[in-house]
């Protein structure tokens, strides 16, 4: 029975020494977020990360890249929000750009070009900018379609043709509803998740107040209690007030 148990005994310690040799996977304390990526190009430049402290755009951190392209940033974070990835270009043709993401707690990663800085960013790690680059996406259509409206609703009055001018005028009203509400829509589908307020604040604040209670009596008791629930909450107590007092 021995010359069983003995290589049993070390193949069992073989698995523990094999096991307690392995790197323990780095945690991210709480409330902290890291930023960190690449961009394919940079040789040399000054990365700042930065957000908005109410009405300021504020530096953050920020780092120097020279020969290595990669970055990394770590910050305390409360609630998710909006970020930006500022690139001061050192060399070359002064190339001064930002990349606007999502922030939330946890490991965000961004790469991107030198060449195409914003419109090439992959940003992964955050629900939030998942959700927000499915918005925009959206929203693209729809600023697309506008322009086009508005084309021909100057050449159609540099023609002289009145009655086409208002039929692309009431096409142009039309489609603002409908971003209107599709906004509306698509924040009160996603009230779990802090995009839901930041929407409401930024793209449709001088909606229908009963159109942007919708959004708030959704709206979970983590996100009423984030940075951009409690300004979107504050806001709407506010243009009660002035409705009130009108």
């Amino acid at each position: 029975m021995i010359k069983f148990r003995i290589p049993f005994l070390l193949s069992a310690l073989s698995l523990i020494i094999a096991f307690a040799c392995q790197p323990s996977e780095k945690k991210i304390p709480k409330k902290t977020m890291i930023v960190k990526g690449q961009i394919e190009g940079l040789k040399k430049g000054t990365l700042y990360l930065q957000k908005f402290d109410d009405t300021l755009l504020v530096n953050v951190d920020s780092t120097l890249v020279k020969g290595i392209s990669n970055f990394e940033f770590q910050t305390h974070i409360e609630t998710a929000e909006i970020f930006y990835l500022y690139l001061n270009k050192e060399d070359g043709d002064n190339l001064n750009d930002r990349i606007l993401f999502f922030g939330e707690q946890g490991t965000i990663e961004i790469n991107t070009l030198l060449k195409t800085f914003e419109s090439s960013a992959k940003i992964t790690g955050s629900r939030n900018q998942e959700l927000l680059q499915e918005y925009l996406s959206f929203n693209r259509k729809f600023n697309d379609q506008n322009l086009q409206f508005i084309k021909e609703f100057y050449e159609a009055q540099k023609n002289n043709n009145v009655s086409k001018a208002d039929s692309i005028q009431q096409k142009i009203d039309n489609l603002l509803k409908r971003r209107y509400l599709y906004t509306i829509n698509f924040a009160a589908q996603n009230t779990d998740q802090n995009i839901a307020p930041y929407l409401a604040l930024t793209e449709v604040y001088n909606a229908n107040l009963a159109l942007l209670d919708s959004i708030a009596v959704k709206m979970t008791s983590e996100v009423r209690g984030s940075k951009y629930g409690s300004e979107f909450l504050n806001f709407l107590e506010q243009r009660r007030s002035e409705t009130r007092s009108n």
